[in-house]
């Protein structure tokens, strides 16, 4: 009968390690796949805020929109900005009022504004009641 036992070497122990090399590929590995989920956790955070953001945006565009609605009248035309609070942030809608080539109808631009940057634009068309 034979033995399947590894042979040994004179003047090795029976027991086998890892050698440097093969520590530091290892390393290396992991940490790019750690960099790899890092980036990938940083994406989807800036798209979850990006989303948020666009919500909140939405929200205002939408309300100042029905209120030029509701007021019944037909809006004047030119440019107004209006301040907007929504979930704690200070955002800006500037309403913009355009004639058409028929006079019964008018079209307002409700861009939303985070300082100097647009975060939604939404376009509506109101006429005479």
């Amino acid at each position: 009968m034979m033995s399947c036992a590894p042979a040994r070497r004179p003047g090795r122990s029976g027991l086998r390690g890892f050698t440097l090399v093969e520590v530091l590929v290892a390393l290396g590995i992991v940490a790019i796949a750690l960099m790899a989920g890092v980036q990938a956790t940083g994406a989807l955070t800036r798209h979850a805020q990006r989303q948020s953001d666009m919500v909140l945006a939405q929200l205002c565009a939408e309300n100042e929109l029905v209120k030029v609605r509701l007021t019944r009248q037909m809006p004047g035309v030119g440019n107004s900005t209006v301040p907007c609070e929504q979930g704690g942030r200070p955002l800006s809608v500037a309403l913009a009022v355009r004639p058409t080539p028929n006079p019964n109808f008018r079209r307002v631009d409700a861009l939303v504004l985070d300082g100097e940057q647009t975060i939604w634009n939404l376009t509506t068309v109101v006429g005479r009641y």
